[in-house]
C-alpha cells in the first residue's frame, strides 16, 4: 500500500512506515507541494500525511480514488474538509497531546518577550547604540498581580495558564465548557469573551479554527481591551481581525502584540513589520526535536493502525 507525506518531517515516520511495509514517498522540496502535484501525488495512494500547510479541499478530496486516512501532521485541521472526507469515507487524524508543552512554552516566550521589551533590548545591542543603564529605558510590565486571560481553555490553554500563574498572575478564561481541572490547578474562573478581553492585562489565545470563531476577535472585542495589555496568538490566525488589530497597535491601543500565527501565512501583512509594539515568529510553536519527532511518530502509527484495520488513536472524524 502507498503512502504520500506532502512535506519534510522528521525522518521517524517514514522509517516506521517502511518496517511495516509501505511504499512510502515524500515531497522533499522546500516550498510547499503546489495544488496540481499535490493532485497528482494524492490520486492512486491509500493514505496522506498532511502538514497544515496543504489544503484538502472538498475537490482534492473527491479526486482521491483510494485513500483510506488522512493524518494530519498538527493539532489543528482547518486545512481539512471533514464534511467531504467524511462523506467520502477518509478518516481524519491530527496530533493532539504532543505539541502541548511546546507551544504552552513558545506562548510565554512571547508573552515575556512583549511585556519586557526583550527583543527590542536585544536589537539595541546588536546595533551597537547602546549608551549604557537609563532609568526609563526600555520599560515593560510585571507580570505578578496581573490578570492573565485564556480564551480556549483545552489542553494548551491549560499548560499555559499553569506557566502563568507562576509568575504570580489571576487566571480567567473563556471556553465552551468548564474546564475543572484548570480551576483546580490555577483557581481560574470562567467569565465571558466581553469579561475576558475588558478585564486582562494579558489575553493568550488558544481556540480552534472555525466558522464560529474566524475573527471572534473583532474590532469590538480589540476596542473593549485594555490600553496596556499584551495580546498574544499562538493558535490560528484567522481567529483575529488582524487589520483591525494594526490599527489599535498603530493607535497604541494596547502595548504590545505577540504573533506565531497570520492570516494567510506566510504572505504576513506588511504593515506588521512597521510596528515596533510586535513581535513576530515564524510559526514555531511546536518547533522543538521532541515535539515533532512525536508528531512524526503519531501520525505515522495512525496511518500503520488505519491501514492494518485497527482503529487510529487520535481520530478528528
Amino acid at each position: 500500500m502507498k503512502v504520500f507525506i506532502t512535506g519534510k518531517i522528521p525522518v521517524a515516520a517514514k522509517e516506521l512506515l517502511l518496517k511495516e511495509g509501505f511504499d512510502v514517498s515524500v515531497y522533499t522540496r522546500d516550498n510547499s507541494i503546489p495544488s496540481d502535484i499535490l493532485m497528482k501525488k494524492v490520486r492512486n495512494v491509500d493514505a496522506v500525511i498532511s502538514l497544515l500547510t496543504e489544503k484538502f479541499s472538498e475537490d482534492i478530496i473527491a479526486w482521491m480514488q483510494r485513500c483510506k486516512i488522512i493524518a494530519n501532521y498538527a493539532v489543528g485541521f482547518n486545512n481539512i474538509d471533514l464534511k467531504a472526507a467524511k462523506e467520502k469515507g477518509i478518516i481524519v487524524t491530527n496530533t493532539p497531546d504532543i505539541l502541548t508543552n511546546a507551544t504552552a512554552d513558545i506562548t510565554m516566550s512571547l508573552v515575556l518577550a512583549c511585556a519586557r521589551n526583550i527583543i527590542h533590548g536585544s536589537e539595541l545591542i546588536k546595533s551597537m547604540m547602546w549608551k549604557g543603564w537609563r532609568a526609563e529605558q526600555l520599560l515593560g510590565i510585571e507580570l505578578n498581580g496581573k490578570t492573565f486571560g485564556i480564551a480556549g481553555a483545552g489542553r494548551i490553554g491549560t499548560a499555559v495558564a499553569v506557566r502563568a500563574k507562576s509568575f504570580g498572575t489571576k487566571i480567567i478564561y473563556y471556553n465552551r465548557s468548564k474546564n475543572s481541572e484548570l480551576e483546580k490547578l490555577t483557581g481560574a474562573k470562567k467569565v465571558s469573551l466581553n469579561k475576558l478581553v475588558e478585564s486582562s492585562d494579558v489575553i493568550s489565545l488558544h481556540l480552534p479554527l472555525t466558522p464560529a470563531t474566524f475573527h471572534i476577535i473583532d474590532k469590538d472585542k480589540i476596542n473593549r481591551m485594555k490600553k496596556n495589555a499584551v495580546l498574544v496568538n499562538t493558535a490560528r490566525g484567522e481567529i483575529v481581525d488582524e487589520s483591525e488589530l494594526i490599527k489599535a497597535l498603530k493607535a497604541g491601543k494596547l502595548f504590545s502584540a505577540g504573533f506565531d500565527v497570520y492570516t494567510n501565512e506566510p504572505n504576513i501583512n506588511k504593515e506588521l513589520y512597521k510596528l515596533k509594539n510586535v513581535v513576530l515568529l515564524p510559526h514555531i510553536g511546536s518547533a522543538t526535536f521532541e515535539a515533532r519527532n512525536g508528531m512524526a511518530i503519531l501520525a505515522a502509527q495512525n496511518v500503520i493502525n488505519v491501514l492494518q484495520g485497527k482503529k487510529p488513536l487520535t481520530p478528528v472524524c
